[in-house]
């Protein structure tokens, strides 16, 4: 009977998460919309632009087809970052996650350390992700 209302709890939950995220999600998704309206918009003035005789002074106007913003893949990316953004532990003026650490080398492994096993008293804890550019 536990497993049953846990099941419950996690169904309501995500229905819970679904309807805070939907006002985002909408707006990231109108917003796409009029990117691609102003596209279509921009092919029309070029279609318009060639059949009249402009000036050879205008700047050339260039338009892709193939870059569509409002589109399945799109709107599943939108939805997944703010689900990603919801979901994440890392919060501006909260306290930092204390995330699990990996050692390079396997004969170091003694037992599962976490990041803030490595701070000493009152000294800050820096940390150097380094830089491949």
């Amino acid at each position: 009977m536990l497993h049953g209302s846990a099941g419950v709890q996690t169904a309501l939950k995500n229905a819970a998460v679904c309807v805070m995220l939907l006002p985002r999600f909408l707006l990231a998704a109108v917003m796409l919309w009029l990117l691609d309206f102003l596209c279509i918009r921009r092919k029309v003035l070029t279609k318009m632009r060639e059949s009249d005789l402009s000036s050879p002074d205008d700047p050339p106007l260039c338009v892709s087809d193939s870059n569509k913003m409002f589109t399945l893949e799109s709107l599943r990316a939108v939805w997944y970052g703010h689900k990603l953004d919801f979901f994440k532990t890392a919060r501006l003026g909260g306290a930092a996650p204390n995330t699990e650490v990996v050692p390079l080398d396997s004969a170091s492994r003694r037992g599962a350390q976490r990041i803030l096993d490595y701070a000493r008293g009152r000294r800050p804890l820096i940390l150097n992700f380094g830089s491949c550019s």
